[in-house]
């Protein structure tokens, strides 16, 4: 800016000189050559009146060498005399400007330029009173010879202008450009400049400044939402330019793919070590959405790789790692679920199939008729309660949603299945056994029954004659302990973590003969989880298990 400003002011200051100077002889000039046709004319008429007079032979007496040309012409236009010329060599003058002139108007004037335009005539003319005309002229320079001969003055004049110019020219756009540069473009309306006109400017710099701050504000918390949501996701993000250029990456995806997150800017096919996301990011790249899943960190990921487009250009890519390691395996126990309650149910009623058509065909015994109908009724009992035990659990699947939490006493809920039970445990010879307090908690009230009743149940169920069952309710600050500990034949320890599986039996022979659907502790697993309590399971082997679950004592909802 301060070099064209330069160039600029001194180029002007150079043309305006130059103008002046070019005027400045011009009108110079033209002032002279008034000065020299007065001056003419004055002496046209001194020299007209001694003619008139004297007649030729006062110009004859003249001489020769006069500064003025002296032309006395016949109303013919015949020279008569030529103070320069022989009069007979010249040629005929009537159709001379200034002495038309003269012949009508009685005075006449006119200027005429030479052939190179270096020097001009001015003529003046009179006419006297026998007709004829007498003429003056002088020849003068012209501007282009003046300038011409006062060339070497000029030059000197126009270097000095020159170097004038430049100073002044350098000295004007530095201070030109001084309060500028020195402006505090972060504060625009806190400069103090002397220059008024540059105010407006500062205003909108200050509007634009505040627009900007205001827009990097916005992207900043933009940028850190963006940020904080990625970083909290569990699932994988990954964001790619066109030219598989890494913009953003999650811990999570950086985890999963073995990449350090300080990655931003790589390359993702020299970054990823993983050929088959390689292969759908390129897929993705042409245009076209890819989706696999993959074993990833010892679990099943989905991986998706979409193109993002904006009005139908491709800006880049973006790679989603969806975990759906517990969705597979949700998907197995559905299977397992399916095959275990069809199994189920088939067991019960090919028995009671097969002990009808053994009636209808009449091939019992009447003795044997009782026996067989106990039989159907038992395994009718063991099918109503199979199915009411599946319905339960499909509830607690839906998360209970339709129940109603209310306060409930722990200790009075495990009396009444205390209650419930006796009779069995005595059938089973097993005693049992009530400790503890009263301990409110909110609850639903028909899952603390159930958790309380397949707790009791298993427990005398998988006892030994003669063995006891003790239930103990224990009150605490914030939750209340049920603890139920048996002296039962105990679970192996590579079978514990999956007691709590549908249809898992430890003992399946012993689990037929007692009876158990091998639904009871899924039950009360998703009863727990539902009431947001704590399960804990201490077995060994031939010597019982303990099964304590903390409640807390505010309603906690974890379906």
């Amino acid at each position: 800016m301060t070099r064209r400003l330069f160039r600029a002011m001194f180029a002007l200051v150079l043309a305006v000189v130059l103008c002046c100077m070019v005027l400045f002889l011009g009108a110079a000039s033209a002032y002279f050559t008034k000065v020299q046709i007065r001056q003419l004319e004055g002496e046209l008429t001194i020299a007209a009146q001694v003619v008139a007079q004297e007649g030729i032979g006062f110009l004859e007496g003249l001489d020769q060498n006069l500064d003025c040309r002296i032309t006395w012409i016949s109303p013919e236009g015949e020279v008569l005399y030529d103070n320069r010329s022989q009069a007979g060599e010249m040629e005929n003058h009537l159709q001379r400007q200034e002495v038309q002139q003269a012949l009508t108007e009685g005075t006449g004037r006119s200027t005429r330029y030479s052939g190179t335009l270096m020097e001009r005539s001015l003529y003046v003319a009179q006419l006297l009173s026998d007709g004829t005309v007498l003429r003056l002229s002088v020849t003068q320079n012209s501007v282009l010879q003046l300038m011409l001969q006062m060339s070497e003055s000029l030059i000197l004049i126009v270097a000095g202008v020159l170097a004038l110019a430049y100073v002044l020219s350098r000295r004007l756009s530095l201070q030109a450009v001084k309060p500028l540069n020195a402006l505090d473009l972060d504060n625009p309306l806190a400069n103090n400049t002397r220059y008024p006109e540059i105010q407006p400017l500062l205003r909108r710099l200050d509007s634009q400044q505040r627009q900007l701050r205001a827009q990097s504000t916005q992207l900043n918390q933009r940028q850190k939402e963006f940020n904080t949501v990625t970083r909290s996701l569990n699932e994988g993000l990954v964001l790619l330019n066109t030219t598989g250029t890494i913009l953003s990456i999650n811990p999570a995806a950086a985890s999963l793919l073995e990449v350090t997150p300080n990655c931003l800017g790589a390359d993702f096919s020299i970054a990823n070590r993983n050929p088959e996301i390689q292969a759908l990011v390129d897929h993705a790249l042409t245009g076209r959405k890819g989706e696999k899943t993959l074993s990833l960190a010892g679990g099943q990921y989905q991986a998706v790789a979409s193109p993002v487009r904006s009005e139908g250009e491709l800006f880049g890519v973006v790679v989603l790692l969806f975990d759906v390691t517990q969705k597979q395996q949700a998907e197995q126990l559905r299977r397992e679920f399916t095959a275990n309650v069809s199994h189920e149910l088939k067991t019960p009623l090919h028995a009671i199939s097969g002990y009808a058509e053994l009636m209808k065909a009449g091939m019992v015994p009447r003795e044997d008729m009782i026996r067989f109908s106990e039989k159907i009724y038992s395994e009718t009992q063991r099918l109503v309660r199979l199915v009411e035990d599946i319905l339960r659990l499909s509830r607690l699947d839906e998360g209970a949603a339709d129940m109603q939490w209310e306060t409930v006493d722990l200790y009075a809920a495990a009396r009444e299945k205390v209650t419930e039970l006796t009779a069995a445990a005595e059938l089973s010879q097993v005693k049992l056994t009530l400790e503890g307090s009263a301990g409110e908690i909110r609850a639903i009230p028909q899952l603390i029954s159930a958790i309380v009743f397949n707790l009791v149940d298993n427990a005398i169920k998988y006892n030994r004659p003669g063995g006891s069952v003790t239930i103990r309710v224990t009150p605490e600050e914030e939750a209340v302990t049920l603890e139920v500990r048996d002296t039962g034949i105990g679970i192996p320890e590579a079978h514990q973590e999956r007691v709590f599986e549908r249809f898992y039996r430890v003992d399946k022979s012993h689990s037929k003969a007692v009876g158990g659907t091998g639904l009871g502790l899924s039950i009360v697993k998703h009863a727990v989880r539902i009431l947001g309590a704590q399960l804990r399971l201490e077995s060994r082997e031939g010597e019982g298990t303990a099964i304590t679950i903390r409640f807390p004592r505010e309603e906690t909802h974890t379906a």
